[in-house]
């Protein structure tokens, strides 16, 4: 039991740089995109392919980092300057990631990296894995305070507003969906290697994970700045993780029930904030119902006394 939620911990941990990946394009750019699924696969069989070849690990990540801008950034160059619907741009390039990704992985669906050096060879991934997340998110929040980290999140609440302020907005948005699936590959290429292997289809339903962990995130922690929200998102990626492990340790469900569990989650993590406000609302308009009825029958029976 307490081996499964370490795991778990330490698997939320690494799948919260994908999480953050998510919630540039989820939450900042309001960009629907789905070119997680390919690129985290991009990172991991880049990682993979590299290692296994003899390349230092960590300069294997590196390049896996930027495979991911690369393939963020073509998904915003379909959007921005081929005029494309911003989830369709996502799904085309998806798409054309798998078969990038076979080239990459040489035509190999699994790439093995056992016996082989990683990053995680010679460090104790209980303390690189939360290195790198803090490193991470310090990064990401000072970049998220710079005049172009405001821009990025201005053209999220209000593109139309920054181009009448003679901001590009294009080269914000090619920048943020470039940085959030370079985040996406460095978790793969990392997740790759703490597993031993990079497989074809890895990336699948990585989207889903990424919403599932902002979602829970800002639902158990809330987000009342870009700080606290991306502390969050980590937060809700353990969370995720954790909750998942406990589930799969239930007698009736089955591994294979992983995604269905998945959507469960995130439906749930969806539908409580939306149903717990409502309720408050109800409450509050009662609250507001009786003392106004409160008022008006001391008024009454005050006039009735003047009388």
């Amino acid at each position: 039991m307490l081996s499964s939620i370490l795991g778990a911990i330490e698997l939320g941990m690494l799948y919260a740089l994908m999480a953050l990946g998510v919630y540039i394009t989820f939450r900042i750019l309001d960009f629907p995109d789905l070119t997680v699924d390919g690129s985290f696969t991009t990172g991991g069989g880049i990682a993979a392919v590299m290692i296994s070849h003899g390349y230092n690990p960590w300069l294997a990540s590196v390049v896996a980092l930027a495979g991911g801008l690369t393939a963020g950034a073509c998904t915003g160059l379909l959007h921005t300057k081929g005029k494309i619907n911003g989830l369709l741009s996502g799904i085309l390039m998806m798409i054309a990631l798998y078969s990038i990704n076979m080239r990459i992985m040489l035509g190999k669906p699994n790439i093995a990296l056992i016996g082989v050096d990683t990053v995680f060879t010679s460090v104790n991934p209980w303390i690189l894995i939360p290195v790198i997340v803090i490193i991470v998110l310090l990064l990401m929040n000072w970049f998220l305070h710079t005049d172009l980290g405001l821009a990025l999140r201005a053209t999220g609440d209000n593109d139309r507003m920054i181009r009448s302020f003679g901001s590009n907005t294009d080269t914000t948005k090619i920048i943020g969906v470039s940085l959030s699936n370079g985040l996406v590959a460095l978790a793969g290429a990392l997740i790759a290697q703490i597993s031993g292997f990079g497989d074809l289809n890895m990336g699948i339903g990585m989207i889903v994970i990424g919403l599932a962990s902002v979602i829970i995130g800002e639902a158990i922690f809330g987000a009342r700045n870009v700080i606290h929200a991306t502390i969050a998102v980590v937060l809700g990626s353990i969370v995720y993780r954790i909750v998942i492990a406990l589930a799969l340790r239930v007698g009736w469900l089955e591994a294979s029930d992983l995604k269905i569990i998945t959507a469960v989650i995130v439906i749930v993590a969806l539908v409580f904030p939306t149903t717990s406000r409502a309720i408050k609302q109800k409450k509050l308009a009662k609250k507001r119902t009786a003392e106004l009825t409160g008022s008006l029958q001391k008024g009454v029976v005050g006039g009735d006394l003047h009388a």
